[in-house]
């Protein structure tokens, strides 16, 4: 606590904050360890129920804006509070319901809601709290706190299934979920201050400067979309991975992110944030390629092995993310000016993750596995391409 003392204000409410975050990380870690097989398994969800669900479940990120807006009077904590209890009310809900899709998607929709709430409040609410000049690092703290409660909950699962071999413990691990939750919501409620919810999350900003950037986040949020919604559904599906399979997966990917986050960002203060988006989505297109085809070229355990080890560098290439944001930061003249833009883009981001959703599960029912993962292959190129073509600040101030 000596360490976090020197980032954030001693009268502030950062240790509720950074505790709550843990445990309600931990709830969530337990969730997704789980939920992809649930699923699949009890709610026997195909192809493109999956992507159905995935729509239902990014819908609240085009939504927040306007809460946001709706609810412009009430403080960072009471809206931090606010997503907390409709999280908690999600995951309760999808512990006691029987597995009938509508339920299990309205379930899904509402934790989701809650959760995007929460989340656009963590950032402010850190800043808010941290000292002078500190801002960085309460963020990273906050980050890394986040994670940690997700591996948590990721290791639970692994641990509870292996002593339980053979047992449904999909319910149980929802009311476990739902337990961490409440006990995120205890507490919140201790959390006092009346920090001002950022301005630039309640309106979209757009620039015409910009306009690259917010390509980019199009083309990011497609190829993003199709990895997370249904790569390990095709593992669960295609090749018929266990929860504990998927929950060591979901570990493994947190672990590495985790380790490579900082070095991801140095290499991209080293190199340059142009030169890394471009890489970036060239190795996609390795991953993609292997993630459809590696079926067709070798046996299905091997071809099952290559998908888990490219899931896990999709999951760390993902970092690379952050060199449009360091792009935004560049060409921004003012902070302000850089923190309406990411929001704006955040919001383009999930305008076309919800679309994607749909489309890709049409697509793998309709047109094959291997079509959809090709189509996350020509995003990234497309993506390449039109990185090559931005220009940094300094290349804007010699034209």
């Amino acid at each position: 606590m000596d360490i976090l003392g020197k980032v954030f204000k001693e009268k502030s409410s950062y240790k509720a904050l950074l505790l709550s975050l843990l445990l309600s990380a931990i709830g969530y870690g337990l969730y997704k360890g789980v939920l992809d097989n649930y699923l699949a398994e009890v709610v026997h969800m195909g192809e493109m129920d999956r992507g159905v669900t995935e729509f239902f479940r990014e819908l609240p990120g085009l939504l927040l804006v306007l809460l946001l807006a709706v609810f412009y009077r009430f403080s960072a904590e009471k809206m931090y509070k606010f997503g907390t209890v409709i999280m908690l009310a999600g995951m309760t809900m999808q512990a006691l319901i029987n597995p009938q899709r509508s339920l299990v998607v309205a379930a899904i929709f509402i934790y989701s809601l809650g959760e995007h709430i929460q989340l656009g409040m963590r950032s402010t609410l850190s800043l808010e709290y941290a000292k002078e000049n500190r801002g960085g690092q309460a963020l990273g703290y906050q980050g890394s706190v986040y994670q940690i409660g997700n591996l948590a909950g990721y290791i639970a699962v692994i641990v509870a299934l292996a002593i339980v071999a053979g047992r449904n413990i999909f319910k149980p691990v929802f009311m476990a979920a739902a337990a961490f939750m409440l006990l995120a919501l205890c507490v919140a409620l201790s959390m006092k201050g009346n920090s001002k919810t950022d301005e630039n999350r309640r309106r979209f900003y757009f620039r015409r400067k910009f306009r690259k950037y917010y390509m980019l986040e199009v083309f990011y949020g497609a190829r993003k979309q199709v990895f997370f919604t249904f790569g390990p559904y095709v593992l669960i599906l295609f090749y018929g991975a266990s929860t504990q399979v998927i929950s060591l997966l979901f570990a493994v990917s947190a672990i590495a992110c985790f380790v490579l986050s900082p070095l991801v960002g140095r290499l991209i203060d080293k190199v340059g944030y142009k030169v890394v988006m471009i890489a970036d989505t060239l190795i996609l297109i390795i991953v993609c390629f292997f993630y459809g085809f590696a079926h067709h070229l070798f046996s299905m355990h091997t071809a099952f092995i290559i998908c888990c080890v490219n899931y896990v560098l999709d999951s760390v290439i993902s970092l690379a993310s952050m060199a449009s944001n360091v792009y935004v930061q560049d060409i921004s003249d003012s902070v302000q000016e850089m923190r309406a833009t990411i929001s704006t883009g955040i919001s383009v981001n999930h305008l076309i993750t919800v679309l994607i959703a749909l489309l890709g599960g049409w697509i793998w029912k309709t047109l094959g596995v291997e079509t959809l993962f090709m189509l996350s292959a020509f995003l990234g190129l497309c993506n390449s391409i039109y990185a090559a073509t931005i220009k940094t600040r300094k290349q804007l101030e010699n034209k």
